[in-house]
């Protein structure tokens, strides 16, 4: 049964949002004559069906119903955008990026959680921790990285080769990718080691926190993304805050706080001996994991470089360790599921794979593959970019206009009464919804085969009409890393340790779907598998055979 005290916070908020957004939006404007779909309710809008673990079928019902650009109802009545028109998109994150900003309830949320790294900071402030970063993410660390790579898989294809030798065996392929992810971004991201990938080892902490964190925001997304958390995350100092949650009887609240707290004490573990390596000198650099070419020492050597005015704070750093470490383990984690489930399925696939894999292997004269040859199978790179494309991990994001703005569009649309619109004012305060997916997947640019998943489709030229369409992504014609100045930082890292991890298992295991368990993926803020859409457990059992 609900707490009393509960309830009544919760009426509170629920009266409190309505006034602000009415507040904020009373009057009509240009996008109420912006056709869309029927909200189911005013206070949630359509927001419930975006945002539904089911939600596959209703985006793509409303996009090639409306095209691609159309009106959804937010909170309250809102009027919100939902935007996959490939001209809009290049406004939105690129030539209007400073305008078209992440939502202050996303930022202030990921505040709480990771702290002041580079997925909660605007402007200026953000602009120069990302130039920081970027050099270090360079093609030339990541070719430093390989080896690391390299290392940290063959541990899990040592400990798949035990679980195997008596016949093929059934894991649960997401908790293996998940601690290499995680295990991955500590040795090449912080010089640090979470999992030693031995069956029955201990979990780290890090792990089960980072693990359980992102089913419990699945749970309390209505809580998460309340607009009242950014008046919330400002009340007072820190120690009241504090009080706060620890004082609110609601069992969500605590979980989270205890999650963060993990994930704050083990990044401080991390700052403090890499600082105190540092100040030791090389040598007690490359006795850490990783070898000091990890992430996060080239960042705290660059700080030590830095002018005072522009140093990162410590606060800075820590932020950014806890949230390469989310956004690395997680993301990742979830594109090598679900191509090692494809792979499952189309058993063609796979065996060609293993073919071009172990033909450069051979070319190699079996030594490990350069960073160059991962980067150019073509078979390899054709099965990951078709991946990303159907299937990106994160499927929707928002934007927020700061400042009213005029939206561009590749093509007119009518509006309900008629009128042809050939741009859009959009008011100040409006939430917009950037819909990957149904950018990665609109048959108008892909084709009619669009929702098939066919990797061939990367060993031809792309039509005339991917290249025309100009889709604004760092990963050419997609959106699945997003673009402009808040595309995901690591997105060449993430296709690394794709490359490296499908060729080392590929190569020597055989992947087939279990037997008597169904799969679904669940639409929660990154995709998950589970066995049935009502589960709060992601698990992905695949049956692993040693390969002929």
């Amino acid at each position: 049964m609900p707490h009393p005290l509960s309830e009544t916070l919760s009426l509170t908020v629920l009266l409190v949002a309505g006034w602000l957004f009415l507040r904020r939006r009373r009057h009509r404007t240009v996008l109420d004559n912006i056709p869309g779909p029927q909200a189911r309710s005013w206070t949630t809008g359509s927001l419930d069906d975006i945002w539904n673990r089911r939600g596959w079928d209703y985006h793509r019902k409303i996009a090639e119903t409306y095209g691609s650009i159309l009106r959804v109802k937010g909170l309250f009545g809102a009027n919100d955008l939902y935007i996959f028109d490939p001209k809009a998109l290049q406004h939105i994150l690129i030539k209007g990026q400073d305008i078209f900003e992440e939502t202050e309830t996303f930022l202030e949320t990921n505040k709480i959680i990771y702290g002041d790294g580079i997925f909660t900071t605007l402007g200026d402030r953000h602009h120069h921790q990302r130039k920081m970063l970027n050099s270090i993410f360079s093609i030339a660390h990541l070719r430093e990285m390989v080896p690391i790579f390299y290392g940290v898989t063959s541990r899990l294809r040592k400990t798949f080769s035990t679980l195997t030798q008596s016949g093929p065996a059934e894991v649960d392929i997401l908790v293996w990718t998940t601690r290499l992810s995680l295990e991955l971004i500590g040795q090449a991201g912080l010089g640090y080691t979470f999992d030693d990938l031995e069956q029955g080892s201990v979990p780290h902490a890090y792990g089960l926190a980072s693990k359980e964190l992102l089913p419990l925001v699945a749970e309390a997304s209505a809580l998460m993304r309340n607009p009242l958390v950014p008046y919330i995350a400002r009340m007072g100092p820190p120690r009241f805050r504090r009080f706060l949650v620890d004082w609110l009887p609601i069992k969500q609240i605590h979980r989270v706080r205890n999650i963060v707290d993990t994930l704050h004490n083990t990044s401080v573990e991390i700052y403090e001996a890499k600082k105190q390596a540092l100040e030791q000198g090389d040598a007690a650099l490359a006795a850490q994991s990783g070898g000091g070419k990890d992430i996060i020492t080239n960042l705290m050597k660059a700080n030590l470089r830095t002018s005072d005015d522009d140093k990162l704070s410590e606060k800075e750093i820590l932020g950014q360790i806890t949230s390469l470490t989310f956004a690395a383990t997680d993301t990742t984690s979830s594109a090598l599921c679900r191509t090692i489930h494809l792979l499952s399925i189309h058993k063609d696939v796979q065996k060609r794979l293993r073919e071009e894999i172990r033909s450069a292997r051979d070319s190699a004269g079996g030594e490990d593959l350069s960073y160059d040859t991962f980067m150019s199978l073509p078979y390899l790179d054709a099965i990951c970019k078709e991946t990303l494309r159907l299937y990106p991990p994160i499927a929707t994001f928002m934007r927020n206009a700061r400042q009213d703005a005029i939206l561009p569009l590749s093509a007119p649309i009518k509006g309900i009464d008629g009128t042809d619109f050939h741009e859009i004012h959009v008011p100040k305060g409006t939430d917009v919804f950037v819909s990957v997916i149904s950018s990665n997947r609109n048959p108008q640019v892909w084709g009619p085969d669009a929702y098939e998943w066919n990797p061939e489709r990367w060993l031809q030229p792309l039509p005339e009409s991917v290249l025309n369409a100009r889709i604004p992504g760092v990963l050419p014609h997609l959106l699945t890393f997003f673009a402009g100045g808040r595309s995901c930082i690591g997105f060449k890292f993430a296709q690394l340790e794709m490359k490296v991890v499908l060729t080392l298992l590929v190569e020597g295991f055989e992947f087939s779907p279990s037997v008597d368990k169904d799969i679904v993926w669940q639409m929660t803020s990154i995709t998950t598998p589970n066995l049935d859409f009502e589960s709060t457990v992601p698990t992905l059992p695949i049956i692993i055979t040693r390969a002929a």
